[in-house]
């Protein structure tokens, strides 16, 4: 199965093909451009550098969330539009599942944070067993401090992974967590590892259509926060006497 995945959960941004487990074709870019103005001919000029037509693509994959809901929306949004076109499967991907991925063939606890902001990290554990990470607990926006009183009483070796993956290392290490970064080369997200993680998921006929492909933000975006807010305001001043 060939299968284009694309990743935008970050500052980064990245598309690749994989073919039944090998990679064929990678592209990654971290700049500061935003995805809007990269993404899109960031595909193109893969798949034409490569000669792969968009034809013999499968199916498709993209890194779900969580992640920045801007950078989320606009690559879920692209995968949407390229997997209607094409009128082919798609899958979403935890971001952290995909992550954890860089680190096969290590032993250990892959660690995966992304920053969060307002004093969180979305964060999820996974053993590092072989080829394929097992998860250890759910996808979760959760605190530094939470998250080092967990795995302080851990023995196994632990592999910090992911863009937050400096801010969590530093934070734990402090704290009395032994620790590891994750080698820089592996540490960052990246859409191989997307499609990788997506590959048994397609192939057990756990896709989608492109209708049904939703972004998993774990939290409410910030524009949805602003406007509870507002009516919160507004409904408190309509009873105010």
């Amino acid at each position: 199965m060939r299968i284009l995945a694309l990743e935008t959960s970050a500052k980064s941004v990245s598309a690749a093909v994989v073919e039944d487990g090998a990679l064929l074709a990678h592209s990654f870019q971290c700049t500061g451009l935003t995805h809007s103005r990269t993404l899109l001919p960031m595909v193109d000029a893969m798949l034409r550098n490569a000669e792969l037509p968009l034809e013999s693509v499968d199916a498709f994959a993209v890194a779900a969330g969580p992640g920045s809901f801007t950078g989320l929306r606009i690559g879920v949004s692209a995968l949407k539009g390229l997997a209607w076109a094409a009128d082919k499967p798609c899958a979403g991907v935890s971001t952290l599942r995909a992550m954890a991925g860089n680190l096969a063939g290590f032993d250990g606890v892959a660690v995966c944070a992304m920053d969060a902001r307002r004093g969180q990290i979305y964060n999820a554990l996974f053993a590092l067993r072989g080829d394929a990470p097992e998860r250890l607990c759910d996808d979760r926006a959760v605190t530094l401090e939470a998250l080092a009183s967990e795995l302080r009483g851990e023995r196994r070796p632990l592999w910090i992974v992911g863009d937050g993956a400096a801010l969590a290392h530093g934070f734990l290490t402090q704290n009395g967590v032994a620790c590891t970064l994750a080698p820089a080369a592996l540490r960052y997200q990246n859409a191989a590892q997307v499609a990788l993680a997506a590959e048994p998921i397609l192939a057990s006929g756990g896709g989608c259509d492109a209708q049904e492909l939703a972004i998993a933000y774990l939290r409410v975006p910030q524009a949805e926060r602003e406007r509870s807010a507002r009516l919160a305001r507004a409904a408190q001043a309509e009873n105010e006497p």
